[in-house]
């Protein structure tokens, strides 16, 4: 009887490894294009490719990766993909995008755990037009803050937690960036 269950669960170990070393080179592919499009996303269009050029910046709590967006050699804005623990169901994780005067371009959502329905509106919330945009704003010194921290952001209906993570994770990229220009 132990036999029998040994041998089940090494085969069943086998199988396992066998189908994570078949899947984890596709996984990365997958990982590394939702990466591309989020760059394409967030900056002014480019010619160049920013994940050869990209640069790991030391910041609050940990490393951002900032992707430079050229076009013609010039410059035309940084993708910065960065986080915060602070969210109301832990990590979430952001590209940002930055033109070279230092506001805010546009963003992309890559990862979150934030609850279905609420702190999950993140993706939609804070984009040119919604409610909460954050585009063409630059965060300067203080940071963006929701309206009910006395800021000028709206936050998120029923999740200021979330809202004010997201805006922690804006801010963390946008800081590094004014660092890393001086």
């Amino acid at each position: 009887m132990v036999l029998v269950l040994f041998l089940v669960t090494l085969v069943s170990s086998a199988a396992v490894g066998v189908v994570n070393s078949l899947t984890s080179g596709l996984i990365e592919k997958v990982k590394i294009e939702k990466q591309v499009q989020a760059i394409r996303a967030v900056v002014p269009a480019f010619d160049n490719d920013p994940m050869t050029e990209k640069q790991i910046v030391k910041a609050d709590g940990g490393e951002l990766e900032f992707y430079p967006a050229k076009a013609n050699g010039q410059l035309v804005g940084t993708a910065i993909k960065t986080f915060t623990n602070n969210g109301f169901g832990g990590l979430i994780e952001l590209m940002v995008g930055f033109t070279p005067d230092g506001s805010i371009y546009n963003y992309s959502v890559l990862s979150h755990k934030e609850t279905p329905g609420l702190g999950s509106k993140m993706d939609t919330w804070f984009v040119k037009g919604a409610k909460g945009d954050i585009t063409g704003k630059t965060p300067g010194a203080q940071g963006l803050q929701v309206s009910k921290d006395g800021g000028n952001v709206d936050a998120i209906t029923a999740a200021t937690i979330s809202s004010r993570a997201f805006l922690d994770a804006v801010n963390r990229a946008a800081k590094a960036l004014a660092e890393s220009a001086k």
